[in-house]
């Protein structure tokens, strides 16, 4: 009895169905560089952080930019200047983006609809995200409905909650400037945005539709729309570049049958 008690309890309990059967747990795929330590061996020059690491370092700093999806294609290599002002934008935005942080000013990358203005300046945060440093991309007229928004008891977020990462950005755009109606309260939370980033030192890059100069008695100009007080403060803190050119919306369709037969 005793030897059969003893062969029981070695015996293993067998599924009776395949519902039964224990299931292997997925394992997470390991960086076989590392092993998932983080860190990859060089010979003769010690451990340094492994690729992957750097890799999804770099994927969470181009995440937390908040570029819309509909300028995630935009680079300065699909940049294609059609005049001399666009080749002149393109000179001062690369620069910028290459010699960051040994720069003075930001850019106010003025001209009408279609010309690349928020190409270039999404070109720039890419270029400098990639290198480390902390950039946001900020649509101006959402930026003012996010912060009306914080006021409502319902939400859990502050006015402050909303612009502290605006404020701290070591690079930031504002795009479509000027486009909210100039109430009382946008032009003091403009003037709010852009006096701190400027007692901060904080590059900022700009875009705006509207131009310095009227043209005719009904064009409004950034002067307008900002008032005089702002746009004193964007000559000193960014290099204005006028640019100019056709709306490349307009060649949309053509474009795309283009590069449709030729795929």
């Amino acid at each position: 009895m005793p030897e059969e008690k003893q062969t029981a309890k070695n015996l293993k309990i067998v599924p009776d169905s395949w519902e039964q059967m224990p299931r292997e747990t997925e394992e997470p795929e390991v960086c076989p560089t590392c092993f998932g330590t983080g860190m990859e061996i060089v010979p003769g020059k010690g451990a340094r952080p492994c690729h992957c690491r750097r890799q999804d370092a770099h994927s969470r700093n181009l995440e937390s930019v908040k570029i819309p999806k509909r300028y995630a294609g935009c680079d300065f290599p699909f940049y294609e200047p059609q005049n001399e002002t666009q080749r002149t934008a393109f000179n001062f935005a690369w620069k910028l983006a290459m010699e960051y942080p040994a720069v003075d000013r930001g850019l106010l990358l003025t001209g009408t609809v279609g010309v690349g203005k928020t190409h270039l300046a999404v070109s720039i945060l890419k270029g400098l995200a990639e290198k480390g440093f902390s950039c946001l991309f900020c649509e101006f007229g959402s930026l003012l409905k996010e912060i009306q928004g914080s006021y409502n008891s319902n939400t859990n977020t502050s006015e402050y909650g909303v612009l502290a990462p605006v404020f701290n950005a070591d690079v930031l755009v504002l795009d479509e400037l000027g486009a909210a109606k100039p109430t009382d309260w946008v032009l003091d939370t403009m003037m709010h945005i852009i006096n701190t980033r400027y007692n901060d030192k904080k590059l900022t890059v700009f875009t705006t539709n509207y131009p310095d100069e009227r043209v005719n008695d009904r064009e409004e100009t950034l002067e307008d729309r900002i008032g005089v007080r702002l746009r004193s403060r964007l000559y000193e803190m960014c290099r204005t570049v006028v640019i100019e050119g056709k709306d490349f919306r307009r060649n949309f369709d053509k474009f795309s049958r283009i590069k449709k037969a030729n795929s």
